[in-house]
């Protein structure tokens, strides 16, 4: 039996544009300047992470992913200024006042208590620097809703009651509560996005890279393959293919935080 997911790049990849679009929009929230350290936390494979050397070309950048595979699919785009480690976010500390900008994009939703990470992450930044997150918001849309019923039914429910569900995740308000106490100015929204998916089963295939990957990964093999079946029927039903693609609502939270000089 296995309880911690083994994260699969690959899988992780499939709809990448649609993934990296709330990345894209995040950042261009930060409005730094000068900027010479940055952190992702959560870095995944790399391939977001790569795009702030345009943003920031003269930064040194540090992506930390608490998954080897990611890792090592992110060190093909390492250089002298952009690297990868493994590292796990919740245990993770820096230097206080040594960092410009903490990027941390869909993460934090693993993380029951992530709020009281948030003081220790604005400490970590240098005077006027920023924290930025991102983190899916749709744990009540039917994606997620059907996983977490079909995994507590038998003969599933043995296997997948130890595997890693999402958190409860802060509302943005909550976000400004908790960095404004810290001592920043608070940028809080959210979208909700309508993704058009190609491919057979689309919404299956997302989610296999992301919020079914644990339960998927605590089955046993004889039962993976049936459980999964059952879940693409359930939402086929709901999520409708049409002759344009499959459509995929998505709610994400953002919360940029700019610590004051």
């Amino acid at each position: 039996m296995r309880t911690s997911p083994v994260w699969s790049p690959k899988q992780y990849g499939t709809y990448a544009q649609e993934r990296g679009r709330p990345f894209a929009d995040l950042i261009g929230r930060v409005r730094a300047d000068e900027v010479r350290t940055v952190v992702d936390l959560g870095c995944g494979p790399g391939n977001l992470t790569a795009t702030l050397r345009d943003l920031w070309p003269e930064a040194a950048i540090r992506g930390i992913d608490s998954s080897p595979p990611m890792i090592e699919a992110a060190q093909r785009y390492a250089d002298d200024k952009l690297t990868f480690e493994i590292g796990d976010l919740r245990e993770w500390t820096a230097e206080p006042g040594s960092l410009d900008v903490i990027v941390t994009n869909a993460v934090l939703q693993w993380i029951p208590g992530q709020l009281d990470l948030l003081p220790g992450l604005v400490r970590a930044l240098k005077p006027g620097g920023w924290l930025a997150i991102q983190i899916p918001g749709n744990g009540n849309a039917p994606s997620h809703s059907i996983l977490r019923d079909l995994a507590a039914t038998e003969p599933y429910a043995q296997y997948a009651r130890n595997a890693s569900l999402r958190a409860e995740v802060p509302a943005p308000d909550t976000y400004v509560d908790a960095l404004s106490a810290e001592g920043c100015v608070v940028d809080a929204w959210e979208t909700t996005y309508y993704h058009l998916l190609r491919g057979d089963n689309a919404v299956l295939e997302w989610v296999k890279g992301t919020g079914a990957r644990p339960v998927l990964q605590s089955l046993p093999d004889d039962l993976r393959q049936q459980f999964e079946d059952e879940y693409g029927a359930r939402l086929a039903e709901v999520y409708r293919q049409r002759d344009y693609g499959t459509l995929l609502p998505f709610r994400r939270i953002f919360a940029v935080a700019h610590k004051e000089a």
